[in-house]
């Protein structure tokens, strides 16, 4: 069968999935960096081989963008302008994601096979701008009233207004980026964006364990017969512990009530071994928490990459929020195959609690205390919908879920230490709950990071010279090896086209 034999609703349905997944595995590499997730590597230069990305290159070109033009050529023909509309905004945040991720990247030239076989990389400026372009198209083939809906739309059911929020919001992140503040602010004037968290863009996984694995891939990797896969960030538990977040029983799932080393109880080398080590001396000079945390949180330090020992039934896994897990309701059990929500969680794509950081964020050009009520906004509004996910777990005892009274103080907290903080506090604050909120794509959080450098009081790397922070990751190893135009980078301190913040090392602490 050729493409122009094929269905359109089919290559939606692989375009939506292939997206969905791409966009998860992205995001959880940048959610990594800037310690939303743990990274696992002492070096930068080396943390993340060229092959990591080998995969999420061809879903790019190969899968999503070759089927988006194979699609269109059926759309094009019968008048499909919702179709043609999805495709286009799916294909404008591809390509800036991969912007975003790697620089400069083929795209004028791309799919042309056989004419044309080593696409030449478009400066990213010119990628972004192409991508506003496919929104604005979008727009108006969403507006232009087609009779024909999608089979499936796995996002907003085929609501086109939620689309075209949609379709702003993106472009409010692309705005945000390459810091054009008034055409920023003339899509907030419009009203037209998602503000409301029942318009956040997301996308729903299911509970099937095979045939096809339809679960959350954290999921997938955390609830097995031996327990957890993953270690979740000390940095980011540490601050959600702290100030009583209400967000922590919902993010983290613990199996074990206390940890090696912590709560009195005697160090572990079997299962912790750094529990019986000293801190290193960065970590104690700067008064970092090394190893062990209260509370049974047990997870790692940002850059530990020592091996692993028999703890996957005792570590911290992702909760219910937002891979559909567990609750935590301290019951501290181990976890296991179809636990908890048996998969049903979410990868987040662009939701309206960052929309009101990114505005928090454009409102410190008046100081950075005009920043406090977006930010109270988005921290309510974050919350509000992770709770929301607590149903998702049908055995959790929810009566030690946080209450209004719990969400109020902490809000009240939060505003009381960013009223007595200095404008870098202030910034800190900020920057720190942005992240928090992130927790499911770090997408925006290492977009943020590179853009302004804050927060400032970030974990640093185990490793005490871990070279200069990753401006942007190497090119995958089959596009630098079997593309002639592409040339691997030596370093990856390669900064995008909108970063413009001083160039490594030194960026904003050196580690």
């Amino acid at each position: 069968m050729t493409p122009s034999q094929a269905d359109p609703d089919f290559y939606l349905n692989v375009i939506q999935e292939d997206f969905a997944r791409f966009t998860e595995s992205l995001g959880e590499t940048m959610a990594e960096v800037v310690r939303i997730e743990n990274m696992f590597g002492r070096d930068y230069q080396n943390a993340y081989d060229p092959a990591n990305f080998d995969n999420e290159w061809e879903e790019a070109y190969q899968q999503i963008l070759q089927n988006i033009k194979d699609m269109n050529v059926l759309t094009n023909e019968a008048g499909l302008t919702n179709h043609t509309a999805m495709g286009q905004f799916y294909e404008a945040y591809t390509i800036s994601l991969l912007v975003d991720f790697f620089g400069d990247v083929p795209y004028s030239q791309a799919l042309q096979a056989p004419d044309i076989l080593n696409p030449v990389p478009d400066p990213g400026a010119d990628v972004y701008a192409a991508a506003i372009g496919l929104l604005d198209s979008a727009i108006a083939n969403f507006n232009a009233g087609g009779s024909v809906d999608p089979q499936n739309d796995f996002f907003y059911d085929n609501d086109y207004d939620q689309w075209i929020l949609a379709c702003n919001t993106l472009k409010l992140r692309l705005y945000k980026n390459t810091g054009n503040n008034a055409a920023f602010n003339s899509i907030i004037a419009s009203g037209d964006f998602i503000q409301d968290s029942a318009d956040d863009m997301q996308f729903q996984w299911g509970t099937n364990e095979v045939q096809p694995d339809t679960r959350h891939p954290d999921y997938a990797d955390n609830y097995t017969v031996t327990g957890g896969a993953d270690y979740m960030s000390i940095y980011l538990m540490e601050i959600m512990d702290l100030s009583d977040d209400p967000r922590i029983r919902y993010y983290y799932y613990r199996q074990n009530a206390t940890v090696p080393g912590s709560d009195g109880t005697p160090p572990n080398e079997e299962t912790l071994d750094c529990s019986l080590q000293a801190p290193p001396p960065h970590y104690a000079a700067g008064g970092f928490t090394f190893c062990t945390l209260p509370n049974g949180y047990w997870g790692r330090n940002h850059g530990n990459d020592a091996g692993t020992p028999p703890d996957g039934l005792l570590r911290t896994i992702p909760g219910v929020y937002p891979v559909g897990g567990l609750f935590d309701d301290s019951s501290f059990a181990e976890s296991g195959l179809g636990a908890g929500g048996g998969g049903n969680g979410v990868t987040p794509i662009l939701l309206a609690s960052t929309v009101d950081f990114w505005r928090a964020e454009v409102a410190t050009a008046g100081g950075a205390a005009a920043a406090k009520p977006f930010l109270l906004d988005g921290i309510a509004k974050s919350i509000a919908k992770v709770q929301t996910f607590g149903s998702r777990d049908p055995g959790a005892d929810l009566s030690t879920a946080p209450t209004e009274a719990d969400v109020d103080a902490f809000l009240a907290s939060i505003e009381a230490d960013f009223d007595a903080a200095d404008d870098e506090g202030k910034l800190n604050i900020w920057a720190e709950q942005f992240l928090v909120s992130l927790k499911g794509n770090g997408h925006d959080g290492y977009n943020m990071y590179r853009r302004t450098g804050f927060p400032t009081t970030m974990e640093p790397n185990l490793e005490l010279d871990p070279g200069a922070f990753i401006r942007s990751f190497f090119y995958p190893a089959n596009a630098a090896n079997t593309n002639s135009n592409i040339s691997q980078k030596t370093t990856v301190t390669v900064q995008v086209f909108w970063d413009t913040n001083p160039a490594s090392p030194g960026f904003p602490v050196g580690n």
